[in-house]
């Protein structure tokens, strides 16, 4: 009898033991994952709906030529309690394979003959600062050049807009511009016959926070 009684309390004993290190684990399990959850900010630029749409020109006549980007990742920066605070100093980068003006062979030309024709420039990269609430800039980098690309903008609430115009040979890409307007050099033509492609493109961004 005694020898069972023995038994049973070495057993209880055990389960005990084990019963502790079980909750002492789970325990154990639960700050840890208390720790590594962090809070995420309130504004995320890279999960806001960003736009970046763009016009470029063609003909004598300036006739605007549409597209945009579809793709755009945010590379540092980019979180913060405030929407101002999110976008200043968020620095980014787009594929030049995303860009899309609706029209699948003018897409292949502009991927071919004008950014195929620049130096490394898979993608184009930048960083945005806003000097005060209607003025910033983009230190934009393409073809190899990185400079300084002045906009305008506007805060509403969530949604972010930006407005500028670019001079593309302000980053020494005159070879890029020549190779994509001989490419296009007949649908570039206006009524009186030349063929032109011009060296400013406007661009429009939008951000609309969730």
């Amino acid at each position: 009898m005694k020898k069972i009684i023995y038994s049973l309390a070495i057993c209880f004993t055990a389960f005990q033991i084990i019963s502790c290190k079980s909750e002492a684990k789970k325990e154990t399990e639960t700050t840890n994952q208390e720790v590594t959850t962090e809070k995420k900010a309130a504004f995320v630029l890279q999960d806001a709906d960003n736009s970046i749409n763009w016009t470029a020109y063609k003909t004598s006549e300036k006739v605007p030529v549409k597209g945009e980007f579809q793709k755009v990742t945010i590379t540092a920066g980019g979180e913060a309690s405030t929407a101002k605070e999110a976008i200043h100093n968020a620095e980014f980068s787009i594929p030049v394979s995303s860009v899309f003006t609706k029209d699948t062979s003018r897409d292949f030309k502009i991927r071919k003959f004008f950014f195929g024709v620049m130096d490394q420039t898979e993608l184009l990269s930048g960083k945005l600062v806003l000097e005060n609430d209607s003025l910033g800039y983009a230190n934009l980098t393409m073809n190899g050049v990185t400079k300084k690309l002045p906009f305008k903008y506007t805060l509403n609430e969530k949604t972010f807009n930006l407005n500028t115009t670019m001079k593309i040979t302000d980053w020494q890409a005159e070879e890029a511009l020549s190779s994509l307007n001989t490419a296009c050099k007949d649908l570039h033509k206006g009524a009186d016959g030349v063929s032109k492609t011009w060296d400013e493109v406007a661009l429009n961004i939008t951000s609309v926070f969730k």
